[in-house]
């Protein structure tokens, strides 16, 4: 197995960390530049972005027709870890959740037209997106099956009631991906929908608080009361949104995956800068061997989640689901963040814990991570039962598994 990247990548991941260090750090530096909401706010990154548009690091996700790089996972993996040294390196060069995941699944499933009119905005950057799916219990979570938004068929029109909440990026956003239930059947009773933010029909009732950090444009609360799509703007067809959520969700979760490596090394740079000149009792903390302890344990399980997110990128670049190793990946590196940004505040000690730092954003972000786009103990009941259907095969090598998965 051969882990080098081809000459092409490397260069891209090298002037990507190039970029990131040159004009994106020095934004997140300045305290000035933060928005209520613990973000830049877009206006002040609309330079970087155009910077990185005309450096060629743009949306390395989609249609070069669009203005993005359609490259493979792999490369996804490569880059996107190292746009994350910053906190806002993935929006600075338009990888950035939810945009990210839904640009993807637009590619993949859209129609000419479709792409036309809702994926090419998104890419060139024009207007964000959101993906509304999980609702209010006793609606659809993590079991979409339990989905109580309906959409109702009306001609050649569907008509939207229901409520939905944690959409992120909501709040700004222009571009909606919503699925909806169509039929009582239980493999084929949701589908996907797209609507613009000026149709009437819907609102925001709130931007959920949350413990933060938010994320551009928030955690959002919608209700819908009439919102009428037409039949142009269905994804796929009427009964594939079960579908439609699978085929975004398994690389969105991965791109998570890249990203939050990103941040983990980002801790560790961190935690080591401190180490190396801090003392106590007359010696260096990074002499301490306790000190030393900790970080190697960090670093261990950091590239741990690396090779798995890279060999899951792998793998769905040759044409599998690769679900059990997106679970893998996911829960792996999730703990892994978590665990990165704890021990980088605790060998800080008390600057670690004030906004000093970038380690506190870090530290609360990384607690959703072990609950965005599945929770841990669900992927884990994911595993168990591969492990239960496959045996022995379970721990098998090679494309041939992702194959498998795929039918």
């Amino acid at each position: 197995m051969d882990f080098t990247l081809a000459p092409e990548i490397e260069d891209l991941r090298l002037r990507v960390r190039a970029f990131v260090e040159e004009h994106v750090l020095p934004l997140e530096a300045d305290p000035q530049n933060f928005s209520e909401h613990e973000n830049i706010p877009e206006g002040r990154l609309a330079k970087v972005r155009e910077k990185a548009r005309k450096a060629g690091l743009w949306a390395p996700q989609s249609p070069k027709e669009y203005g993005g790089m359609d490259l493979p996972m792999v490369a996804w993996a490569a880059i996107y870890e190292e746009a994350a040294r910053s906190i806002f390196g993935p929006l600075a060069i338009n990888c950035m959740a939810p945009d990210d995941g839904n640009m993807n699944l637009l590619k993949l499933v859209g129609t000419h037209e479709q792409k036309e009119k809702w994926l090419k905005p998104i890419v060139e950057g024009r207007v964000r997106s959101s993906f509304t799916m999980t609702e209010p219990a006793p609606g659809g979570g993590s079991d979409p099956s339990m989905m109580k938004t309906k959409a109702e068929k009306k001609g050649d029109r569907y008509v939207i009631g229901g409520r939905k909440w944690f959409a992120t990026g909501a709040e700004g956003a222009a571009h909606f991906i919503l699925v909806a239930r169509t039929s009582d059947d239980k493999r084929r009773g949701l589908t996907a929908f797209l609507y613009h933010k000026d149709q009437p029909g819907w609102r925001i009732i709130r931007r959920i608080p949350i413990m933060g950090p938010h994320e551009h444009g928030g955690h959002c609360e919608l209700e819908f009361d009439g919102l009428e799509i037409p039949r142009e703007n269905v994804l796929l067809g009427e009964g594939d949104g079960l579908k439609i959520t699978q085929i975004r969700l398994g690389p969105a979760r991965l791109t998570h995956c890249m990203r939050w490596l990103g941040f983990s090394k980002r801790c560790m740079e961190i935690a080591q800068e401190y180490v190396a000149h801090r003392e106590g009792f007359g010696v260096k903390l990074a002499d301490r061997e306790s000190v030393q302890i900790k970080l190697g344990e960090v670093a261990q399980q950091i590239q741990i989640g690396r090779l798995l997110t890279m060999h899951a990128a792998w793998m769905l670049d040759q044409g599998g689901r690769a679900r059990k190793e997106v679970s893998m990946a996911k829960v792996q590196v999730a703990d892994t963040l978590h665990k990165a940004a704890d021990v980088a505040i605790q060998l800080q000690g008390a600057r670690g814990f004030s906004q000093d730092s970038i380690a506190q954003w870090i530290y609360r972000y990384a607690r959703s991570a072990r609950l965005v786009d599945g929770a841990s103990e669900v992927h884990m009941m994911v595993l168990a039962r591969f492990m239960r259907e496959e045996g022995r095969d379970f721990w098998q090598w090679g494309a041939g598994e992702g194959r498998r998965n795929a039918r």
